[in-house]
């Protein structure tokens, strides 16, 4: 099987022995990502972003998925401590793990990078890249999945109103669309980008003609 469940406990199972343990963690993330106040950041792209991490060649595989797992673990949208405190749940989670404290950190490490995915990245940190190439491969997606994605994201920000919400997101689409690089790896540059930047620059327009 490879449901969701599944995966999580092929994942932690090596590294949590306590299965108790392992299940209430499931069931607590679980609830964080089906959230009502959720729309994106939900168990959905969790999988999306494992079918494309479990399909990638990667040096630390466990390291990767486990930080898939709780990149969102804490999403509020009005919050700006989202990534810091995501990591700390998965800190939290693998303090009593069988799992090295460097490889617990470097999962709290890939976690915080999602803060902001303009930022400058290491060029040799080839699991990072991926990982957050698989964060952003929403913005390549076909243009029905995209606007859905567009919407399911101001569904978050609801409590935002569209005199402040409209500049605000302007300004993060305008600036992924002016990086001079999206995507890091090949692959999902060869891939996505061409079809990122169209969907991005729909949405300036969309918003600058008055909202999606």
């Amino acid at each position: 099987m490879n449901t969701l469940p599944a995966r999580w406990h092929r994942l932690t199972t090596p590294l949590v022995p306590d299965a108790a343990r392992r299940e209430a963690e499931y069931q607590r993330l679980s609830a964080a990502y089906q959230s009502s106040t959720r729309h994106y950041h939900t168990l959905q792209h969790i999988e999306n972003l494992l079918n494309r991490v479990e399909a990638a060649h990667l040096q630390d595989p466990t390291v990767v998925q486990l930080a898939v797992w709780f990149h969102d673990a804490v999403y509020n949208a009005l919050k700006h401590d989202n990534e810091a405190r995501s990591a700390a749940e998965a800190l939290a989670f693998l303090k009593d793990s069988t799992l090295e404290p460097a490889r617990q950190q470097r999962v709290a490490f890939l976690i915080e990078r999602t803060a902001d995915h303009t930022q400058p990245q290491p060029a040799d940190d080839a699991d990072l890249l991926l990982f957050l190439d698989a964060d952003l491969s929403i913005l390549g997606a076909s243009e029905a999945d995209y606007w859905a994605y567009a919407r399911h994201v101001r569904q978050e920000y609801r409590l935002v109103p569209d005199l402040l919400y409209r500049p605000g997101r302007r300004k993060v689409l305008a600036r992924m669309l002016a990086a001079p690089v999206l995507f890091r790896t090949p692959a999902m540059r060869a891939e996505l980008d061409a079809a990122a930047r169209r969907n991005l620059a729909a949405e300036i327009a969309a918003w600058d003609q008055g909202g999606l």
